[in-house]
Parts: structure tokens; C-alpha cells; sequence
């Protein structure tokens, strides 16, 4: 389909800003993505936010199988048709942040592809990195500061970069220009790769422990982190400052200044 036909088709079928719908139509970078994701012959893959099957198209080409899920009932009934030679695609029409993943029948080693709007990116990651039976992999297109928000190291982390750094390594591959869209974003966006570790932070420490000190810690981000673990875990200050020294943590610093390694020392002296 030619772009200019692509535009008018999408303009019929007005985007809805509520769902923050941006449609990739760089057919190059489509490929990309789909390159990105690294798809054997026999590989299932799970596409997030089909809209009218562009990328789900090119995912199709190379995977044994695509479900693709997607909320807006119109963009569905778009995608059926734009794929109706494909007989290995099944789309479903849901809200993945709703869904039970696991009635989805996804096969060991599956992959998730989507082009996520800015509200649902978190969630989804992170809903992705929860669950039990995680993917092998995952190729998202998101907005370049949502990547960058992911990928930061420590001196400058936040509670969602060690999120995605408990559960998996997270890496951008490439980065996107908002001229590539339609309708056109306010910004650029950003070709994220996450992998979950085959074996996780999890099996060293309680995850739910874990995240009960980093959300303390991250509570009031711009105050110094010994302050924040005090008050949200009453704990005494002279007893935390000992630790802090022990395991070699600045007492002025702040929660964006620790690295996951030192979050996770620090949790096993507060916790065992």
C-alpha cells in the first residue's frame, strides 16, 4: 500500500488520541523492527497494538505464528482485512493490560513486538517481566524518553530503570524520527530491546522485598535517600547510616545515585 493511500485509509479511521495512536508508516523501519526481533521460522510471536497490521504484516512474513492484540474494535476489523492472506495472524480484540495472559496458550520461547503508545509503556513492560512464563525477547517501539527513562545507569536511575534491570537487560537499538509517523508526535521515538535473564535477581532475593526498599527509596526522589528510607521504612538513622558505610553507600546520597547491585546489598543488610 502507497503512502499516500495509507494516509487517506487512516484518516478514515481517525486515530484516537485517548489510545495515543501514532502509526508507524516507514515501511523501512517496519522491517527493521521485524529484524530486530530476530524471527525464526518456527517462532510465536505476540504483537501488542497491531492498529491496522503494517508491522504485523512484516512479523507474519518470517513467524510461524502472530496474535496480535489490539483495543480499538475499528482498527481490528482495519487489520483483518489488510491480512486476510495471512493465515498463520489471529487478532484479538482486547486490552492487553486487562488480559490473562495465560488463557493466551503462548508458546515456550514466545516473543512480544509492539509499537506501544507513552501511557500503556510501563505497564506493559512491566506486566511482561512479572509474569512467570516471560519472553525470550522483546522489541518494542516506544517514545525516545521512555526508552532513555529505561536504559539509564546509576547517577541518574530511576525506580523504572532497576524495574526492567531486576528482571532483564535492556538496550536501545535504534532511534526513530516522529516524521515516520502518522499523525505526526511531538517527539522521536525509539527502538527498545529488552531481554529477561534466564536467571533473575529474583533467585537471590524476595522481588517483593526488593521493590518495598526501591519504592521507599524512590518515594521522594529530589530528598536524600537515608531520609526517604527512615521515614517510609521506620527505621532508625544512626542504624541506617551504619549500614549505608558498611556496604559503602555516600549518606548524601540519592536514590537515583545507587546502582542495582548496591539497592540489592542494601536490601539484604535492611531485610536479610
Amino acid at each position: 500500500m502507497r503512502k499516500k493511500e495509507l494516509i487517506e485509509l487512516l484518516n478514515k479511521n481517525f486515530p484516537l488520541k485517548s489510545l495515543g495512536q501514532n502509526f508507524l508508516i516507514k515501511e523501512s523501519i517496519l522491517r527493521k523492527i521485524s529484524s530486530f526481533a530476530e524471527i525464526k521460522e518456527d517462532d510465536f510471536i505476540l504483537e501488542i497494538g497491531a492498529g491496522f497490521g503494517n508491522l504485523t504484516k512484516e512479523l507474519a512474513k518470517k513467524a510461524k505464528k502472530v496474535l496480535a492484540i489490539e483495543k480499538d474494535k475499528r482498527m481490528v476489523n482495519l487489520a483483518k482485512e489488510f491480512l486476510k492472506d495471512f493465515k498463520n495472524v489471529e487478532i484479538l480484540n482486547e486490552d492487553v493490560l486487562k488480559i490473562d495472559l495465560s488463557r493466551l496458550n503462548l508458546q515456550k520461547g514466545y516473543k512480544v513486538v509492539g509499537n506501544l503508545p507513552y501511557y500503556i509503556s510501563k505497564p506493559v513492560i512491566q506486566k511482561f517481566l512479572k509474569i512467570k512464563e516471560k519472553p525470550s525477547l522483546m522489541i518494542f517501539l516506544v517514545q525516545k524518553e521512555v526508552a532513555q527513562r529505561i536504559c539509564a545507569k546509576a547517577q541518574k536511575t530511576n525506580f523504572l530503570a532497576l524495574f526492567v534491570q531486576f528482571y532483564a537487560n535492556a538496550k536501545i537499538l535504534d532511534y526513530v524520527k516522529k516524521d515516520y509517523f502518522w499523525p505526526r508526535p511531538k517527539v522521536d521515538g525509539a527502538i527498545l530491546k529488552i531481554e529477561p535473564l534466564k536467571n533473575g535477581y529474583q533467585k537471590i532475593i524476595n522481588p517483593e522485598i526488593f521493590f518495598k526498599v526501591l519504592k521507599a527509596g524512590f518515594s521522594h526522589p529530589r530528598k536524600k535517600l537515608i531520609n526517604n528510607l527512615t521515614v517510609s521504612l521506620r527505621r532508625n538513622k544512626i542504624e541506617l547510616e551504619k549500614v549505608f558505610s558498611k556496604i559503602g553507600i555516600n549518606p548524601n546520597s540519592r536514590a537515583e545515585n545507587l546502582s542495582l547491585h548496591l539497592w540489592i546489598k542494601l536490601t539484604k543488610e535492611l531485610f536479610g
